[in-house]
């Protein structure tokens, strides 16, 4: 695709920019953790936080950015999300201890949350045309689908020769280019300048996420008997009682709750939860394992994980000719399935086998993944109509973050609470493959109901 007008191109390539170094930091981290451990003198929840602290952050808040650019505009709200982004990256790179760092992934996670919708709706005014359109979002999420990739072998170069603050303070002149790029671009009026803020939704949607990954976290460090859990799941099931009875009685609800009685809108969401729990899941515990039990450095983790990262990025860039041939249906089973072949394999983390054996498995995990987001997107996508786009596409990515930041919550648990390792790593292995044969059944099952069936207001 040839953007025709400087605008198109200033458009696409801020936007581009910006969802690179978004995407960088859900994945570059992971090689990290053994060097921040080392600074902070942290254990295993210490690090579930620094990469939850941000995932929760954005998944919580995706929504409301969305609602916010309708409202006050997207260009306006996608450069305050830019400029918090470069600052909270700053901020961790300064961080001077744990809770610093934490608090400054916070950050991080906010301004994701404001700049990645509004970043799709600057993409949607630029390009009219359906298929302009069409070509400059591929673009755009390919640019994801390459800095996902190449996350950990960059943060293992970086880490290697600057240290881990390296990962964090690289973001900020290329977040300050994107703003720079953004200052250029024509402001646009508000599409929904009346909508109101579900102010009740959002808190209620913040503390049910956090506390509930606060109970998985420190409940394997506590104790799963303490009081603190118990209080932690109180106020976790408050919180989300609160949450559903307001969306269902709210105005302008922050998450209409009427489109989940479309089954295929529920599917594609639940899959798209479920992909990302378990991959970003057993990231995380392969990360653990690399460099605390084989003593691996960050550059050597970040090459180990090339040949999954890469397979993803292959699969991302092969579905839609797949979609085309079979059907959503067909490649979402697929992609499941070879979630669970690859699984399969990954047994062979617990009995130290070579890492040729484990890398064996690779290809099946990550070209699945690689699929299964973008069928599912578009499942999703095809019971929407364009009005509801927005909010449809919000509750996706949403979906992913928590599924991304209730993985990390449960396999970190699983390793801290079940001793030796290889069983821990077995049990995981264990979970993830249940998971993905559930996954496979319902994508099987659910997606036959008649896609035509539009999502009701």
């Amino acid at each position: 695709m040839t953007p025709n007008t400087r605008y198109q191109r200033q458009v696409l390539l801020a936007t581009s920019l910006s969802y690179v170094v978004v995407i960088l930091d859900t994945s570059i981290v992971n090689v990290a953790v053994e060097s921040i451990s080392r600074t902070f003198g942290s254990g295993i929840s210490g690090l579930q936080w620094v990469i939850n602290a941000y995932t929760l952050t954005f998944a919580s808040l995706l929504l409301t950015g969305g609602l916010l650019g309708d409202r006050f505009g997207a260009k306006k709200i996608y450069a305050v999300g830019l400029g918090l982004f470069a600052l909270a990256s700053a901020l961790c790179g300064l961080a001077t201890d744990l809770p610093e760092l934490v608090g400054a992934r916070v950050l991080q996670g906010l301004g994701a949350a404001l700049l990645v919708p509004c970043s799709l709706m600057l993409i949607n005014s630029a390009y009219p045309q359906t298929h302009q359109r069409a070509s400059a979002i591929g673009v755009w999420a390919g640019c994801g689908g390459i800095a996902m990739a190449a996350g950990p072998l960059v943060g293992g170069v970086l880490i290697e020769l600057f240290g881990w603050r390296s990962i964090f303070l690289i973001n900020v002149p290329i977040a300050l280019v994107g703003v720079w790029l953004t200052s250029r671009i024509p402001s646009s009026a508000p599409l929904a300048p009346k909508r109101h803020l579900d102010v009740t939704g959002q808190v209620a949607a913040i503390i049910a996420l956090a506390t509930s990954v606060a109970v998985l976290i420190e409940g394997a460090k506590l104790g799963w008997n303490s009081e603190w859990v118990y209080a932690g799941v109180f106020v976790a099931c408050i919180a989300w009682c609160v949450f559903f009875v307001n969306e269902s009685r709210h105005k302008d609800p922050m998450l209409p709750l009427q489109y989940f009685r479309n089954p295929v809108f529920s599917g594609a969401t639940l899959l798209s939860l479920v992909s990302a729990l378990v991959f970003y899941g057993l990231f995380f515990l392969l990360s653990v394992y690399f460099q605390t039990e084989r003593g691996w450095s960050p550059l050597d983790t970040g090459l180990a994980f090339l040949p999954l990262t890469a397979m993803v990025t292959l699969g991302s860039f092969t579905c839609g000719r797949l979609t085309r041939a079979y059907g959503a249906r067909a490649v979402l089973c697929a992609g499941f399935g070879l979630y669970t072949l690859g699984f399969i394999g990954l047994f062979a983390l617990a009995t130290d086998a070579p890492y040729w054996r484990i890398a064996l498995c690779y290809p099946a995990v990550g070209f699945g993944a690689g699929i299964i987001t973008p069928a599912a997107t578009s499942v999703l996508m095809s019971v929407v109509d364009r009005a509801k786009a927005g909010v449809a596409a919000g509750t996706l990515n949403a979906s992913r973050q928590s599924g991304s930041a209730f993985g990390v919550a449960i396999f970190g648990a699983l390793l801290t609470s079940i001793h030796p390792l290889g069983e821990a790593i077995d049990v995981a292995v264990s979970v993830a493959i249940g998971l993905s044969l559930l996954a496979m059944l319902m994508a099987a099952l659910v997606l036959k109901a008649p896609a035509a069936h539009p999502v009701q207001s």
